[in-house]
């Protein structure tokens, strides 16, 4: 309900009203010739959806073979087969962990070598590029790689691996220099 008490509200009010009527014209012809100049225009051809083949299955036959996604497990030699233990193979789990056996041979790279009084020392590059300094029989990679020979060129260590049978096994290994 508008007050009559206040003529500067009522006379705005007047103002809004006025206006909104004035916009509401019903001359429309110029839109309406402008729909019909569209309807008539010539319509374009639509190609029809091309067919498309039908989709043929496909049946995975791997399904029973190795998950190549887990390591594989090697067989052992018939010798090692009978006693079941790799010949006496273990590693020493007593001992205490050097920081290079943190990670696996594959991400550990030779950066040089070093030799001094006919001692000979590799310098090993971790992953997060800290250099260690190795000589034979220190213990490098994640498989109980002991280090044997170190040449100018690589580092030449025995690992001992799991042999798939509950024994273990050793396996050669070499660290070669990276350039």
């Amino acid at each position: 309900m508008i007050h009559l008490k206040n003529p500067a509200l009522l006379v705005s009010f007047c103002l809004v009203a006025g206006s909104l009527t004035a916009c509401s014209g019903n001359n429309k012809e110029d839109l309406h010739s402008y729909v019909e100049q569209v309807k008539s225009r010539q319509h374009a051809r639509i190609d029809p959806l091309p067919e498309f083949a039908p989709y043929e299955t496909h049946l995975y036959s791997a399904a029973g073979e190795r998950d190549p996604f887990t390591p594989p497990v090697y067989s052992a030699p018939r010798s090692q087969v009978a006693t079941g233990t790799g010949g006496g193979i273990a590693p020493d789990f007593n001992r205490s962990r050097e920081p290079l056996e943190a990670e696996p041979l594959d991400s550990l790279r030779m950066v040089g070598t070093l030799e001094r009084d006919g001692n000979s020392w590799a310098l090993v590059r971790m992953s997060d590029s800290t250099i260690h300094r190795v000589k034979p029989g220190n213990y490098i990679g994640q498989n109980y790689g002991k280090i044997i020979q170190i040449t100018e060129s690589e580092v030449e260590l025995t690992e001992i691996v799991p042999d798939g049978l509950g024994g273990w096994m050793e396996r050669q290994a070499a660290l070669a220099l990276s350039e």
